[in-house]
């Protein structure tokens, strides 16, 4: 989610030979991936302070208003682009920008202007879901801890993160397919696991930059480091950068 400026990497296979005893089939030796090289500390820190040079406050790209608008805003964005959420939201938000508006609404009109969203019937009924629970235990508030977050419908641990972030100002991680396959390409993490990857993200990235690191790496992934092609050619940190096949000018 934030403005700029997927296979991750494949994973280099070590060739093995054939085992086995005379007269019985050879079986394959197992193949071990080999680990890609990561960044040093010091070249981790320069991959950070390029990104901070070039978008010293990047900005998340679904529209909102409020945390709780936030809150949908990520929700309805699983699966579908930033683009697209904000079209079907910038009407919806006008009439329903509270847990008790959205429930007023009630979730087949909340359909209808969610429809030309992917998934919408599910994500509909997530949103009714968590507005219900925040009116009933929350006085209508988002909860400004994660963990917490995560127990309200339709909240995984990417959409906690995000909101803790964007509207409670805390460094957390959000690890989607972007980041994952930005920060293994870099040589940041070689986790094969959104978890895995927040938890390298959380250790490797000085903190002088975890506030925004996520967001760099999302609009990285999205507009440069692309999962099919990526712009290796005008790529700020490509001199740094651990991915083996880099995509040259066209």
């Amino acid at each position: 989610m934030a403005k700029a400026s997927d296979p991750t990497i494949r994973p280099m296979i070590r060739s093995s030979g054939f085992k086995g005893k005379p007269g019985k089939q050879a079986t394959p030796a197992a193949k071990a991936p080999r680990t890609p090289h990561l960044l040093s500390e010091t070249e981790i820190r320069e991959v950070f302070r390029r990104f901070h040079k070039a978008s010293p406050e990047p900005k998340g790209e679904l529209e909102y208003i409020n945390p709780y608008t936030l809150l949908v805003a990520v929700v309805l964005s699983a699966q579908a682009t930033d683009a697209g959420v904000n079209k079907a939201t910038r009407a919806l938000f006008k009439i329903a920008d509270s847990p008790k508006k959205m429930l007023a609404l009630g979730e087949d009109k909340l359909r209808d202007h969610i429809k030309t969203i992917g998934l919408y019937r599910n994500k509909a009924k997530n949103v009714i879901g968590l507005s219900q629970k925040l009116v009933d235990e929350f006085d209508s508030k988002i909860p400004a801890d994660r963990d917490i977050l995560e127990t309200l419908p339709g909240v995984g641990r990417k959409t906690a993160n995000v909101v803790m972030n964007i509207a409670f100002g805390q460094p957390t991680m959000a690890v989607d397919t972007h980041v994952l396959r930005v920060a293994n390409r870099i040589g940041l993490s070689n986790g094969s696991t959104p978890l895995a990857v927040e938890a390298d993200l959380l250790r490797v990235v000085p903190p002088q930059y975890a506030m925004h690191a996520h967001h760099w790496l999302i609009l990285h992934g999205r507009y440069v480091c692309k999962a099919r092609k990526p712009e290796c050619w005008r790529c700020l940190i490509n001199d740094l950068c651990r991915y083996p096949d880099k995509t040259p000018a066209p």
